[in-house]
């Protein structure tokens, strides 16, 4: 991840992406996007396949967050080694 410092602190960026088979918008900022790419590409899948296994385990939860703070703590403990499967 090579993010220069006008980058860190981009503000966020939407995106269009495909789960469960319906169109759904994702604002991220750029350094998750960029942490979202390099762990679906680490488990061998498309970045909309990893969002809807974060989904599924978002939905869940207790109290389930809104999906871009789902992939944002999913992301963190992922980072952290303490992230539920998400295979």
């Amino acid at each position: 991840m090579d993010l220069g410092r006008d980058d860190m602190f981009h503000p966020p960026v939407k995106r269009s992406i495909t789960i469960a088979g319906h169109q759904t918008s994702i604002t991220l900022e750029p350094l998750f996007w960029e942490m979202l790419k390099t762990s679906a590409e680490k488990r061998g899948l498309p970045i909309n396949a990893l969002v809807a296994q974060i989904d599924v385990l978002r939905v869940d939860a207790a109290e389930p967050p809104g999906l871009a703070t789902a992939i944002r703590l999913w992301l963190v403990h992922d980072m952290l080694g303490k992230s539920p499967q998400a295979d």
